[in-house]
């Protein structure tokens, strides 16, 4: 009797076991397209994650001031564009913090493969409509007809300034697309010619002039190569606060706490439209300022805000 009882014991132990067996089996097989899907639905949101991460800032040439005295024989002369610095690495336009911009495929249809850095403006007195529509994460096609890329140099190119300027133009001879083209490069006599110039380009609503020497290679950083020719002068700062208006300006930002990167603090409290300080530039991010000349305590002296830093 107790063999039997036995028996009957391993016969259902052995049925629970082919039983836990199939079930396991089953489950297995439910499974495994779930966790490869999520595997390939994980690999897909990692994929899109990466590229709309920004590309590394390009290293761009940086201008430093003018000053009376620097020989001008040796320097191209051109108007200095108010509008959005942009690079093109040969298949997309990228800021100068190296952020993509969403042009509209047509914009840069025919644009060369090799590396350009240029201005994408709208014409004197317009950046504000401008940078709003290079911020734009959808291309606004109508506003994007206004736009032009004027384009002053070739990066990639290892020759003088001088040899590239005569490359680029030859490059944008023969172009189709009437929305690239160099900049007017010209020469000037002397430091009166100069400024005669800067006169005639900001009584018309101009920002200044740019001059860039000849001999000079395409380096990151900022030195004599380039320089900037203002009636003013300007510089960039750090967001570090928002400072409550008063008066008619209350409810609103009165004024920006700012930090430059010599550590130097100040408020910037003029230059702001109304719409500007119901939505000031948000801490963080680096805004130009205009000013004339600076306080024994480094201080810049009548600071005006100019506009946030693409």
């Amino acid at each position: 009797m107790f063999d039997n009882r036995a028996s009957a014991h391993r016969e259902r132990h052995a049925r629970s076991l082919v039983w836990s067996g199939a079930f396991l089996a089953l489950l297995l097989a439910l499974s495994a397209p779930l966790a490869l899907a999520d595997l390939s639905a994980r690999s897909v949101t990692e994929t899109e994650t990466a590229t709309e991460q920004p590309a590394s800032p390009p290293g761009l040439t940086l201008a430093n001031v003018y000053r009376e005295g620097i020989d001008l024989s040796r320097y191209w002369v051109s108007e200095k564009l108010d509008g959005v610095r942009a690079y093109w690495d040969g298949r997309r336009l990228i800021t100068r913090g190296g952020h993509p911009i969403a042009a509209p495929d047509w914009f840069t249809a025919g644009f060369p493969t090799l590396a350009l850095d240029g201005e994408l403006w709208m014409g004197r007195g317009t950046f504000e409509t401008l940078s709003g529509t290079v911020r734009r994460l959808e291309p606004d096609h109508d506003a994007w007809r206004a736009v032009r890329y004027r384009v002053f140099d070739l990066p990639g190119m290892e020759a003088p300034f001088g040899e590239r300027l005569q490359t680029l133009e030859r490059l944008l001879a023969d172009t189709q697309n009437p929305h690239i083209a160099p900049v007017e490069q010209f020469r000037v006599a002397d430091h009166a010619d100069l400024m005669a110039r800067l006169e005639t380009i900001v009584a018309a609503d101009g920002e200044g002039l740019m001059l860039h020497h000849e001999d000079a290679p395409y380096r990151a950083g900022r030195s004599d190569d380039l320089i900037k020719v203002k009636l003013y002068l300007d510089a960039e700062a750090q967001v570090i606060a928002h400072l409550p208006g008063k008066g008619k300006y209350a409810g609103m930002m009165g004024a920006l706490l700012v930090e430059e990167p010599s550590g130097q603090r100040f408020r910037l409290g003029t230059g702001f439209s109304d719409a500007e300080r119901r939505s000031p530039p948000p801490i963080g991010r680096t805004v130009t300022f205009k000013y004339h000349g600076r306080t024994r305590n480094g201080v810049p002296r009548f600071a005006s805000f100019l506009r946030v830093r693409d």
